[in-house]
C-alpha cells in the first residue's frame, strides 16, 4: 500500500507515545499508527552524570527514561549522548529543567512524529507491504516511496452578521465525477417569510438557528469526507469563526477523520492561527500563493481573482461588502446565497488555474513540510540534512552555538544611470546554490574542513572539507530533480525546487536556524560579490560597458548603433561561453575544484533606462525599466522597482509611467501627453485615479509620534464609522485607501471632495516626468513653461 501523509500528531499514553498519520491513498483515507515511540534529544557525554542527577531528582519513573551512546559525536567533536524519554509531556519539562542548569541540549526541539518520518527519509509519500485492515494500518515497516496521490478538495466559506457573532450561511464547493458539489446551509432570517424559500437555489438547505447549521455542515462534510479544505483567509477567519460559535452554541465539530472534534489554535507572535483537524488540511489560498511566489498588487480575493481568471466577487467594493452583505440576508437571503457559493467557486477555480494542489504535494514529497505549513524554511532544512548528518556520525549543534556576526547580503553594483539601446541581462543560474556546491559550503564541512590542511578557503576566517560534506550533495540532487521537472514541464515541481534550493543561503543566514554561523552565510554572499566583480572585469575586457549588476545579474550595455536581434542572441551567448569557460578554469587551477557556476544570457533590452536617485546624480539602485525582445521578435514593457510596479503610488501616476516610457522607447511625441492630462486632473475628471493605497503595519493607536497620512486617513475613517455605528475597519491595522485634499487625507469610504490638484501634480505627475525626460535634454519644468529665466 501507497499512501501520502496528509497530518501528523502523537499522543502520550501508558506504554509510551503513539504516532498517528492519516494518509491519503488509492483506496481512500488510511490511518497509520506507530506505537510505543519516544522523544529523544542529545547532550554532550560529559554532562550525562549531571543530567542523570538532575532527571532523577524530579522523581519521574525511571522507566520511561534513559541515556544511550549512539557512537555520534557534537560538532565540538565531543562525544554525544542520547536522552529517550516515553512520555512527550515529561519530555518536554525535562528539557526545560536541563536547560536551566545550563546542561547543552541538542535537536530536543524536532516533534516525534516529525523524526519519525524524517530518520526514515519519508518526506511526505511511503510504502508498506501490509494492508491496512478496516483503514487502519497499525505498527506497519514503511519505507519512502515515490507516489503521487490524487488530493480531494472542498472549497469553503462562510458568511456572518459583521461583529462575526452570528453565521449567516456555510458555502461549499467541489467536482465529483466531473460534475459539481455545490451545498448551502442558510441560516433563514427571522423575519423572511418562508414564501420567499422557493427563490432559493436548489443547492441551499434552511436551517431555523446556527446550532441546526453547524450540526448539518458537519454530518455533511464528515460524509463528503475531502482531504483538503480549500479557502480565503480560511484558517484565520472561516475556522476561527466556526469553532468559536460551536463552543458558544455547545456544538462539537468532528470534522477530524475518525470523528475527532477540531480545534482552532491563536497564533503567538509571529506565528499564525493553527487548526487541528486530524485526517484532512486546511489551504488558505492567500498563504498557498505567497509560498509559491505569486505576487499581486493586493492578495483580496477580488483582487487576484480578477487577475488571474477575469471575474470577481458579486460585490466588489470592500468598503460596501459588509453593509450589503447584512442588506442581502434581510431582504434578499437568495442573492446572499448566490454570492457565498461564487465566493467559493473563486478560490476553487483560482487553486485550479495556478496549479496550487500540485504544487503543495510536490513541496511535501520535497521537503517533508505538511501541505498546510505556511513558510517553514528551516524545518525543511532540517528533514532533509539531519538525517545525512546522523549518518555521518555527527548531531545538529544546539541554536546560536555558531560564530555571531551579521552577514553582507546581495552584491548590488552602483549604476550607471542614463537612457539605453542594446542591454543585455546575463544572469547567473541559481548562484547561491552553485556557490554552495562549487565550494563545497556545508555546516558539517565547516567544522571538518578547520581541522584539514588542504581545506576550500571560505570567507571570515571559514575552511571547508573537501572530503566529507552533506548540503552540496543535497543541492546536486535537487539541481538533477529540477532538469528533469523543467524537461516534463512539471511546473510545480521545478518551483518547489527552486524555492527549496534557494532557501538553503536563506536558511543558513538566520540566527533562528540551528547551523547559523557567520562564517557559512558569508562565505556564500562575498563569495558572490566576488563572482559579480570578476565577471564586471571580464566583461569590460571584452570591449563591453557593465552598467549595473544585482545579487546574480550583469547589465551589458552593447552600444547605441543599430544592431540586428540575430548579432544580439550571438553576442549573448559568446559572451556566456567565455564566461562560462573562464570560471570552470579558474576554479580548476586556483582551487582545484569542479564550477557549478553557469552564467546565462536570457534578457534583452533594445531601449533601457537606469534612472538616478531623486533630486541626485547618482544611478538608483533596483529600479529600472525597457522594452525586453524576445528570440521570436515580440517585445513587452518591464518595470523594475519603479513607480508602475509600486502600489504606494496612484493608478495615475502608475499608467503615466507606462506611457511615457513606451514614448520616449520609441521616440515618439510626449508632450501631448502631459499638458493635457494637467488639464484634466484640474478639472476634476481623473479624481477616481488620484486614490492612494497603504497598509496599516500595526494597530492604529500604535501610530504616535509619526503619523503619516495613511494613518490620518484611517483615523477620520474609524471616527466616521463610529458616528454612523459601523464596526471599526481599521484599528488593528489593514489596508485604507484615501485622497489627498485641501484639507489633508481624507478616507475614500468618506466620499471627499476639494481634493488638492497641485499636490497630486506635484508629487505624482512631475516625478515620473522627469524619471526619464532629464536623459534626453528636457524636463517637466520645460513642458509646462514654469521654469524661470536666468534674468
Amino acid at each position: 500500500m501507497k499512501g501520502f501523509v496528509l497530518s501528523r500528531h502523537s499522543q502520550d499514553t501508558d506504554e509510551g507515545i503513539n504516532l498517528t498519520y492519516w494518509l491519503a491513498t488509492d483506496d481512500g483515507p488510511v490511518c497509520l499508527q506507530q506505537a510505543q515511540q519516544e522523544s529523544v534529544c542529545f547532550l554532550p557525554l560529559s554532562q550525562q552524570n549531571h543530567a542523570q542527577t538532575l532527571m532523577q531528582s524530579m522523581g519521574w519513573d525511571s522507566s520511561i527514561w534513559r541515556f544511550q551512546s549512539l557512537g555520534l559525536k557534537t560538532f565540538q567533536h565531543e562525544s554525544a549522548v542520547a536522552l529517550y524519554i516515553s512520555n512527550h509531556k515529561v519530555f518536554q519539562q525535562a528539557c526545560g529543567v536541563l536547560r536551566e542548569a545550563q546542561i547543552s541540549l541538542m535537536e530536543q526541539d524536532i516533534q516525534p512524529q516529525e523524526r519519525y518520518l524524517m530518520e526514515r527519509f519519508i518526506s511526505a509519500s511511503l510504502v508498506s507491504d501490509v494492508s491496512p485492515i478496516n483503514g487502519v494500518l497499525a505498527d506497519a515497516r514503511v519505507k519512502s516511496c515515490e507516489y503521487i496521490p490524487n488530493i480531494k478538495p472542498l472549497s469553503l466559506d462562510i458568511e456572518t452578521t459583521m461583529d462575526g457573532k452570528t453565521i449567516h450561511s456555510i458555502a461549499v464547493y467541489g467536482m465529483e465525477n466531473d460534475a459539481p458539489v455545490e451545498r448551502v446551509w442558510l441560516h433563514w432570517p427571522t423575519n423572511m417569510p418562508m414564501e420567499s424559500v422557493e427563490s432559493l437555489p436548489e443547492s441551499t438547505r434552511i436551517c431555523n438557528n446556527e446550532r441546526q447549521l453547524l450540526k448539518q455542515f458537519s454530518q455533511w462534510l464528515q460524509d463528503y469526507d475531502p482531504d483538503a479544505i480549500i479557502g480565503w483567509a480560511l484558517v484565520q477567519f472561516d475556522f476561527q469563526i466556526l469553532c468559536a460559535r460551536a463552543r458558544e452554541l455547545g456544538v462539537r465539530l468532528r470534522l477530524g477523520r475518525g470523528g475527532e472534534e477540531i480545534r482552532w489554535l491563536a497564533g503567538q507572535g509571529s506565528r499564525p492561527a493553527r487548526l487541528y483537524m486530524p485526517g484532512r488540511v486546511a489551504l488558505d489560498g492567500i498563504e498557498v500563493m505567497r509560498s509559491a511566489t505569486w505576487q499581486f498588487e493586493s492578495f483580496a480575493l477580488e483582487n487576484v481573482a480578477q487577475q488571474m481568471l477575469g471575474r470577481g466577487k458579486n460585490i466588489t467594493k470592500p468598503q460596501d461588502r459588509g453593509e450589503e452583505i447584512q442588506r442581502m440576508y434581510q431582504e434578499e437571503p437568495a442573492s446572499l446565497v448566490k454570492y457565498n457559493l461564487e465566493d467559493c467557486r473563486l478560490v476553487w477555480d483560482i487553486f485550479i488555474k495556478a496549479d496550487l494542489m500540485a504544487f503543495l504535494i510536490e513541496r511535501a514529497r520535497l521537503t517533508g513540510l505538511p501541505m498546510d505549513r505556511i513558510g517553514g524554511s528551516s524545518q525543511a532544512f532540517d528533514h532533509l540534512y539531519l538525517p545525512r548528518l546522523h549518518r555521518q556520525g555527527y548531531v545538529a549543534p544546539a541554536f546560536a552555538s555558531g560564530q555571531a556576526g551579521d552577514s553582507p547580503g546581495g552584491f548590488v553594483m552602483d549604476s550607471k544611470p542614463g537612457l539605453y539601446r542594446n542591454v543585455l541581462v546575463l544572469d547567473f543560474k541559481s548562484l547561491y546554490p552553485s556557490i554552495i556546491r562549487s565550494f563545497q559550503i556545508d555546516p558539517l564541512g565547516l567544522i571538518q574542513g578547520l581541522q584539514e590542511d588542504d581545506a576550500v578557503n571560505g570567507y571570515k576566517g571559514a575552511q571547508f572539507s573537501r572530503n566529507q560534506s552533506i548540503l552540496p550533495d543535497i543541492i546536486g540532487d535537487l539541481w538533477a530533480a529540477r532538469d528533469v521537472a523543467k524537461a516534463n514541464n512539471n511546473l510545480p515541481l521545478s518551483t518547489s525546487i527552486k524555492i527549496v534550493m534557494n532557501s538553503c543561503y536563506g536558511v543558513l543566514g538566520s540566527s533562528v536556524c540551528r547551523f547559523y554561523d557567520q562564517r557559512l552565510a558569508s562565505s556564500i554572499t562575498l563569495r558572490g560579490h566576488a563572482i559579480l566583480n570578476q565577471t564586471k572585469d571580464l566583461i569590460q575586457q571584452q570591449g563591453m560597458q557593465v552598467i549595473y549588476g544585482d545579487t546574480d545579474s550583469v547589465f551589458v550595455w552593447l552600444g547605441d548603433e543599430t544592431i540586428s536581434l540575430d548579432q544580439v542572441q550571438a553576442k549573448g551567448n559568446a559572451l556566456a561561453q567565455l564566461l562560462n569557460e573562464w570560471w570552470t578554469n579558474h576554479l580548476k587551477v586556483e582551487f582545484e575544484l569542479k564550477s557549478y557556476l553557469e552564467i546565462e544570457f536570457e534578457t534583452y533590452f533594445s531601449r533601457f533606462v537606469m534612472p538616478t536617485i531623486r533630486g541626485q546624480e547618482t544611478g538608483s539602485k533596483k529600479r529600472y525599466a525597457g522594452i525586453t525582445v524576445t528570440p521570436d521578435g515580440s517585445t513587452k514593457m518591464l518595470f523594475k522597482g519603479l513607480e508602475q510596479v509600486r502600489t504606494d503610488w496612484t493608478k495615475l501616476a502608475r499608467e503615466l509611467q507606462a506611457e511615457l516610457y513606451q514614448r520616449v522607447f520609441n521616440d515618439q511625441p510626449y508632450v501631448d501627453l502631459i499638458k493635457p492630462l494637467l488639464e484634466q486632473i484640474r478639472a476634476g475628471q481623473l479624481d477616481h485615479k488620484l486614490v492612494y493605497r497603504k497598509r496599516l503595519r500595526r494597530p492604529l493607536v500604535e501610530y504616535q509620534k509619526n503619523v503619516p497620512p495613511h494613518v490620518q486617513a484611517a483615523r477620520k475613517a474609524e471616527a466616521w464609522r463610529l458616528q454612523n455605528q459601523l464596526p471599526s475597519a481599521y484599528s488593528k491595522g489593514g489596508w485604507i485607501e484615501y485622497v489627498i485634499t485641501l484639507t489633508g487625507p481624507e478616507p475614500l469610504e468618506m466620499s471627499p471632495n476639494n481634493y488638492d490638484y497641485e499636490h497630486y501634480i506635484d508629487r505624482q505627475v512631475e516625478p515620473v516626468v522627469d524619471g526619464i525626460l532629464p536623459f534626453i535634454n528636457d524636463s517637466f519644468a520645460n513642458i509646462t513653461e514654469r521654469q524661470l529665466g536666468l534674468f
